[in-house]
């Protein structure tokens, strides 16, 4: 059984007032989950309402009950890794341990240039990515001192107090189709991969390589939870080509590129489609921030059904 959650662009538009509407409806709406993005703004202008991460997991761990929830993913490219496990850990425990701790190497250039950080071309970006990992990794682990010397980041007798509550701290989660660097990364490091708008077959093909990074790790497949985060829209065939009409593909090649389009029932069969490829957990990426009437309509005709 495919658990769903859904995922929001934070910096689309976010406000406290849209947060806190969207974080009742889906605990009251029976989702598994709530994950938002990590950014300053979008890649293209016009600049929107981008409440800041950090802040609005904080409400969400306090003012909800039963949903886990968590960044995708959350950039050492802006966020100093330090400071992000003692966010982590703190958030997690005041959730009472339902943060998954979403954490990416950063991509986008617009952020980045506007507001100062440095990107770094891919392959110095995945190293420090690297480094960050281990950083967090070993905070959280660690109930002694830690010392770390790397090209980016440096520990001399670095420990996170208080220890979070849950032995390891929160779970981290991986995102990204990468075969190079970001699969690598999540069989050393992840306790959740995330795949990102892709098709059956790619997922399989990745997962397949995912399971044996993981042996030459030394770990299990089952060690590692499988999740996707795709585009979701409802309405019948008029309604989506009105959606997309902007589009040079058509409805059928949209849903093989990964979307999840159609009427409740044909939401249904899609997402049976991907529990049968393996995708453990699904982040519907919800881009109506206003529209609660759409997230009932798939909280009370899709979930009930899967």
């Amino acid at each position: 059984m495919i658990e769903v959650a859904i995922m929001i662009e934070g910096q689309d538009g976010l406000n406290w007032a849209r947060w806190q509407r969207l974080a009742q409806a889906v605990e009251a709406l029976g989702f598994v989950g709530l994950y938002r993005s990590d950014h300053y703004t979008n890649a293209n202008p016009p600049d929107k309402d981008s409440l800041e991460l950090w802040v609005s997991l904080t409400w969400l761990a306090s003012h909800t009950q039963r949903i886990e929830f968590g960044p995708l993913v959350s950039p050492v490219s802006f966020r100093q890794p330090t400071m992000t496990a003692r966010m982590a850990a703190a958030v997690d425990d005041l959730s009472n341990g339902r943060l998954q701790l979403g954490l990416g190497a950063g991509w986008q250039e617009r952020e980045h240039t506007n507001y100062g950080w440095d990107l770094l071309d891919v392959g110095p970006r995945f190293a420090r990515f690297a480094e960050g990992l281990e950083v967090i990794t070993r905070l959280l682990h660690s109930d002694e001192p830690v010392d770390f010397a790397g090209h980016y980041y440096t520990l001399r007798e670095a420990i996170l107090l208080p220890r979070p509550q849950r032995p390891g701290g929160p779970p981290i989660l991986i995102g990204g189709n990468g075969v190079q660097r970001t699969l690598p990364l999540a069989a050393r490091y992840a306790s959740e991969w995330n795949a990102v708008y892709t098709s059956h077959q790619a997922f399989r093909e990745r997962s397949q390589e995912l399971d044996e990074l993981l042996a030459a790790n030394g770990r299990a497949p089952a060690s590692v939870r499988r999740s996707l985060m795709t585009r979701v829209e409802l309405g019948d065939e008029a309604t989506l080509r009105q959606i997309f009409a902007r589009s040079s593909l058509s409805l059928a090649e949209l849903r093989a590129r990964g979307l999840v389009l159609g009427t409740p029932a044909e939401i249904v069969d899609q997402l049976g489609q991907w529990a049968e490829c393996g995708v453990q957990r699904i982040m519907l990426q919800w881009l109506h921030l206003d529209d609660l009437d759409g997230l009932e309509t798939l909280g009370t005709k899709v979930l009930p059904q899967l």
